[in-house]
């Protein structure tokens, strides 16, 4: 399979799954999450679903390359990005859904653990990979800040 058949395969993948994780959330953007307490610096609700699908699509672009890899690690670095892709469609349902921003924080901090290791993964793999995560990785430490902030305002 040629690289730009995973590329179209891996970025469909992330984007539909990314797509899933946020549609079991929406109720509760338009309902709770509305009259939480957010900092003045909270970004506007339009802007997390276009970011999302650029971090979606980047994600996808960098396990492609990982998966046309032939070293012989890209079977525990695409493990990784199982483990933080699942982590990051857990946040959604435990913010949003089950309305816990206390134990989604939580779970953000091993997301982002998670996030990091496999960029260190794909470092090793194809440096390319690792540099598309850079994006993944600042959004995410924003919504750390960002979720930290809404659990000590509530």
């Amino acid at each position: 399979m040629s690289l730009s058949v995973k590329i179209l395969i891996a970025v469909v993948a992330c984007v539909l799954l990314g797509g899933l994780s946020g549609a079991a959330t929406v109720s509760s953007i338009q309902t709770w999450y509305i009259n939480v307490n957010k900092p003045s610096w909270n970004p506007p609700n339009w802007l997390f679903g276009p970011v999302w699908t650029m971090l979606y699509i980047l994600m996808g672009i960098a396990f492609a390359l990982v998966w046309n890899s032939s070293n012989e690690n890209k079977d525990k670095a695409m493990f990784l990005f199982y483990i933080q892709f699942g982590l990051n469609m857990l946040w959604s349902m435990l913010f949003f859904y089950f309305r816990s921003p206390g134990i989604a924080l939580i779970e953000i901090v091993v997301m982002l653990f998670f996030i990091l290791l496999t960029t260190n993964a794909f470092k090793k793999i194809d440096p390319r990979a690792a540099y598309l995560l850079f994006p993944y990785i600042a959004w995410v430490s924003f919504a750390t800040f960002l979720n930290f902030t809404i659990w000590r305002l509530n």
